[in-house]
């Protein structure tokens, strides 16, 4: 079995959930910076057919 099974097979509950959350908060920070980048490019794109 591969080492990284093993270890995940040895984690207690708590730990899964805890490890489960701190994904859960990577995965909204993200979210959030590709929603931040989405706008930014947006408004560069109105921006710059404004101007012509």
């Amino acid at each position: 079995m591969h080492i990284l099974g093993r270890y995940f097979l040895q984690m207690t509950v708590t730990e899964k959930i805890a490890n489960a959350k701190k994904r859960i908060n990577e995965l909204e920070a993200l979210i959030e910076y590709w929603g931040k980048y989405d706008k930014k490019s947006v408004d560069s794109i109105v921006l710059k057919t404004s101007k012509v």
